[in-house]
């Protein structure tokens, strides 16, 4: 007889929640993890709040999963978002529902939440190995048998789950350690690159930090291909930074400018801020004529200080040569087209983003072509299963990445309890 049922090799969200669900479905279980603490990533999830899911109706829900969403169908076919919600009340954690669909606990504590599943496993007798190193899986015939750690000790099992998360965030424990073992299974890592992480520019006003710290609440930007056609427009809230842009669009944008960089294989891509995402550059115009003659005998700086923040205002003044001291009925019609122009899509360049160690999300990972997507069992070595972020899946912060998983999780965990007990039987 196997040491355990079911060993899982990471304790973030997607390894937590499959224990519970493993447990649940009447598995033995054993989590390992090199770290001292289990949840840590989960811990610090939604500033420390805990954003435990998304209560988006399902098909908007997928929109929100750039990489690879469509997959996530199956997952959440046996666990969803609605799910995860009841899951979490059902054990005591009253929820509540913010802006966007985002849920979180009523007392805005991440650690209740790892507390609470941290408890669940307890009581389902969940047994936990932390501070261990996992060397290699160990697989014989083409089906997983358990796991070697440290000092070539082996521990069975009937199935393993592989939940070590991916490259980003890597002080939380996710530095990459499945991805080798998933090879060494025969499965193909798509390239990893970095998502939801801010954008870098060297734009001289950048590197001047002339508009740094300043944040704008409801703007659009936008990212344009190498023929000057947008590929994507994200809306909200936004910063300037002494690097370049950061904020929730910046961090929506950024897995954009990482594939248009790579596609258009230069060194930069054109970037499009709009601090009036509902009007046209030609409506705005005309608000500014009718402005000019309602209130031309004031200076610039005073008539039009509605527009824009004044660091930023200025700014656009000196990229326009509108002089601030000069009454507006003075200043010419060309200038002011200009102005709403930069308005309404002040483009700039960007070179890049920010490591991967520094995203909130890793893109790329073990391919979905060689999971199957109800169980997450690897096609290639059967016992064997993936969840959470080391899967090619990603999707946009808001609640959306950890109910993936959750979700995948789940799915991993109660497939592989069941799977052990058709072994026994069988």
């Amino acid at each position: 007889m196997n040491d355990y049922d079911v060993i899982i090799i990471g304790g973030g969200p997607a390894g937590l929640m499959a224990a519970v669900a493993s447990a649940e479905h009447g598995a033995r279980v054993l989590v390992v993890d090199k770290g001292k603490k289990l949840g840590r990533k989960l811990a610090i999830s939604g500033g420390g709040r805990c954003n435990v899911t998304n209560r988006m109706e399902l098909k908007e829900l997928i929109t929100h999963i750039p990489g690879n969403g469509k997959f996530m169908y199956s997952p959440f076919s046996i666990f969803n978002n609605e799910d995860i919600i009841d899951f979490f009340e059902n054990m005591g954690i009253a929820l509540k529902e913010e802006d966007m669909g985002r849920m979180f606990p009523v007392n805005d504590k991440a650690v209740t939440v790892v507390r609470t599943l941290l408890n669940k496993m307890e009581e389902l007798g969940v047994k936990t190995k932390l501070q261990t190193h996992v060397t290699s899986l160990v697989i014989k015939k083409g089906k997983a048998s358990g796991i070697t750690i440290e000092g070539e000790e082996t521990i069975t099992s009937d199935t393993v789950i592989v939940a070590t998360g991916g490259k980003s965030v890597p002080h939380t424990g996710s530095t990459g350690d499945g991805y080798p073992w998933a090879e060494a299974a025969g499965h193909t890592i798509t390239e990893l690159y970095p998502t939801e992480v801010p954008i870098t520019s060297s734009e001289t006003f950048i590197k001047e930090k002339r508009l740094q710290g300043l944040s704008l609440q409801d703007a659009a930007l936008r990212v344009y291909n190498a023929k000057g056609k947008p590929i994507v427009t994200h809306r909200g809230g936004m910063v300037f930074t002494h690097f370049g842009v950061s904020g929730p669009i910046a961090l929506r944008c950024s897995q954009f400018v990482v594939k248009a960089l790579k596609k258009k294989n230069s060194d930069s891509v054109t970037l499009g801020l709009s601090l009036y995402p509902d009007e046209k550059a030609e409506t705005l115009f005309q608000q500014l004529v009718q402005h000019k003659k309602q209130d031309g005998a004031k200076a610039c700086k005073n008539a039009l200080k509605h527009l824009a923040a004044e660091r930023l205002l200025h700014f656009f003044f000196e990229k326009t040569d509108l002089d601030a001291s000069l009454a507006l009925r003075e200043t010419s019609n060309e200038k002011l087209r200009k102005l709403a122009e930069l308005l309404t899509n002040f483009q700039f360049k960007a070179d890049g983003t920010l490591s991967i160690e520094d995203a909130f999300v890793t893109g790329g990972g073990v391919s979905i072509k060689e999971i199957y997507p109800k169980t997450m069992e690897s096609k290639f070595t059967e016992g064997l299963y993936f969840c959470g972020e080391i899967l090619d899946i990603h999707a946009y912060t808001g609640g959306f990445n950890i109910t993936c998983a959750f979700s995948t999780g789940y799915s991993a965990g109660k497939s592989a309890a069941e799977k052990s007990h058709l072994d026994i039987s069988t």
